[in-house]
């Protein structure tokens, strides 16, 4: 047989957070340099303001492309991680620069004019249109309040401002150490869902492991009321009871096909299991016409609780096994279901012999207590108990466990 590997889809950050992520990013970008801004009293800055909202805009476009260049290493090595965001932040910041220039270009001629202004120096355009700044002598005319007699120097303002590229420069050495805090984000990210996505697989391992130990414990279930049953067909035929044996025969075939029936992990209503367990009774009452007798005190408004599927065979199969085989009198199993404080209580009793006063159990009844028990705990853990016992007209066994109904129940 040819075996098919599967491979797991590796962790991914969810667009919905990497998007509120870069808008966090910028957004918190815009109003700490508006803040800034705000110190210097510029005559447009309600036209700076819209052109840094458009600029923080394209940087988000811009980030979120950085972010799926980032993603094509999600399941590489953290070193390989880092490395990518170390190698790919830095033409997108000179991308986002780049943005920025253009954006501003229309405004930067008036901006630059005004902070030189503020610093006494003048602007003006020379004869070739290039853009020049005269910078005052200082002297002690200066100093006494008075004007400088002129100009010390003229200057091309790019040589204040810097080229094209130094500008660009500038700006991206910024953007790029942004853009490096936003990728630890987005790495811290990534690291936050790959730790859910072990905690999800971990939860569907144990699950997994949990209905493996379930189906175990369920198939553990009558496997000597088999061989009973079995050996009482045998001494039917022998004897030539052929009608008995043909109804045993008929009962056996409508236990096993309900009993099988069913996911053995599943939950089963309460009325379901009862009639089960009738099939069983009715069974062993063939092998037993004279000694065993059967009682059920099911309320109807319980009769739509779920309980684990086989959950009450052990229980009855020890009664009988250890109350009505033995017994040379009749013995009256009872089975019952009844609500306290909001929690279901299932109880097996018989009146069959009582164990010894310092025991808590029947000579070989441990086994099947053993099998409720670890199928309970592993199904409900702390929240079910079994408690067994013998009681003073013979001996009973109390399930509790969570008080659970079907949807069309629950609605009624």
């Amino acid at each position: 047989m040819k075996s098919v590997k599967t491979e797991e889809a590796p962790a991914r950050v969810p667009f919905s957070t990497v998007l509120l992520s870069v808008v966090g990013l910028w957004l918190t970008y815009y109003v700490l340099v508006s803040m800034r801004g705000d110190l210097v009293d510029l005559t447009f800055a309600n036209e700076i303001l819209w052109r840094r909202a458009i600029s923080c805009a394209i940087g988000v476009v811009i980030t979120l492309g950085l972010w799926l260049l980032l993603r094509l290493f999600d399941a590489r090595a953290l070193w390989m991680k880092i490395a990518a965001a170390l190698l790919f932040s830095l033409p997108i910041a000179v991308l986002i620069a780049k943005a920025n220039y253009h954006v501003f270009a229309p405004v930067e001629e008036e901006a630059f004019r005004y902070a030189a202004e503020q610093r006494g120096f003048t602007v003006r355009r020379g004869d070739g249109g290039d853009l020049l700044v005269d910078i005052p002598a200082i002297d002690i005319t200066k100093v006494q309040g008075q004007e400088p007699p002129g100009p010390a120097a003229t200057i091309a303002a790019d040589t204040l401002m810097g080229t094209y590229w130094q500008r660009i420069t500038e700006v991206a050495f910024g953007r790029y150490f942004m853009l490096l805090a936003w990728c630890a984000l987005y790495l811290a990210l990534l690291t936050g869902e790959k730790a859910r996505s072990a905690e999800r697989r971990e939860g569907e391992y144990r699950r997994a492991a949990k209905a493996a130990e379930l189906r175990s414990l369920r198939y553990q279930v009558n496997p000597h009321f088999l061989f009973n049953t079995l050996n009482s067909l045998s001494a039917m035929v022998l004897t030539g009871k052929t009608q008995a044996a043909e109804r045993m025969i008929q009962t056996i075939s409508t236990f096993y096909r309900r009993s099988l029936a069913d996911d053995p992990t599943s939950d089963v209503l309460l009325r379901d299991e009862i009639e089960l367990q009738k099939l069983y009774l009715d069974i062993e009452s063939v092998r037993f016409p004279m000694r065993l007798r059967a009682e059920y005190d099911i309320p109807a408004d319980l009769e739509e609780t779920l309980i684990p599927g086989m959950i009450l065979q052990p229980l009855i199969e020890n009664s009988v096994k250890h109350a009505v085989a033995p017994s040379s009198g009749q013995v009256t199993i009872t089975l019952a279901a009844r609500e306290e404080y909001g929690r279901l209580v299932l109880s097996v009793s018989d009146n069959g012999a009582a164990a010894a006063v310092n025991d808590e159990t029947r000579p070989g009844f441990g086994i099947g207590l053993n099998n409720v028990s670890e199928r309970l705990q592993a199904r409900f853990g702390d929240e079910a108990t079994v408690v067994s016992g013998p009681v003073p007209d013979g001996f009973a066994t109390y399930l509790r466990l969570p008080m659970r109904r079907t949807r069309e129940a629950a609605a009624a």
